[in-house]
């Protein structure tokens, strides 16, 4: 394990309208805001055709191919993330949400492309001091932290 320590900065509430995509607009919003680290949570409903990544292909290889699945129906949504730079200094979002419709769920990060139908609700925790970033990892391929 290894691990940083923050302090908590300003709080950023925002309601996302329709057509809104995730994660772009959030992206943009702490590049304007110059949010550099962020922990954030995100409720609403998500649009039909949003793409969401929902596992590696194979498990065991080196650079996993990944899974990504279409939501065929408008969902409720609930999600939390993170966002932190990446070694452009470009602020980048990971955010796993859960998408409902009737019985189904399908669980999975948003960075294909989730479209919010409607309601969207984001509230963002900066975090200040924090040295954490996002580095590529040569192995897997994920842009994972460098703390």
């Amino acid at each position: 394990m290894k691990y940083s320590e923050a302090n908590l900065g300003r709080v950023f509430i925002l309601r996302l309208e329709h057509g809104d995509r995730i994660p772009d607009i959030i992206e943009e919003f702490a590049k304007t805001h110059q949010i550099d680290s962020a922990i954030l949570h995100f409720l609403g409903g998500a649009d039909t055709y949003s793409k969401v990544v929902v596992g590696p292909e194979d498990g065991t290889a080196e650079k996993p191919r990944k899974m990504v699945e279409e939501l065929l129906g408008t969902s409720e949504a609930v999600g939390i993330g993170t966002l932190f730079l990446n070694e452009d200094k470009v602020p980048k979002l990971h955010l796993h949400s859960a998408f409902g419709r009737n019985r189904d769920t399908v669980t999975g990060c948003t960075g294909e492309g989730v479209i919010i139908w409607h309601i969207g609700e984001v509230v963002i925790f900066e975090l200040k001091n924090s040295t954490a970033r996002r580095k590529i990892d040569p192995i897997t391929g994920f842009e994972l932290l460098d703390l």
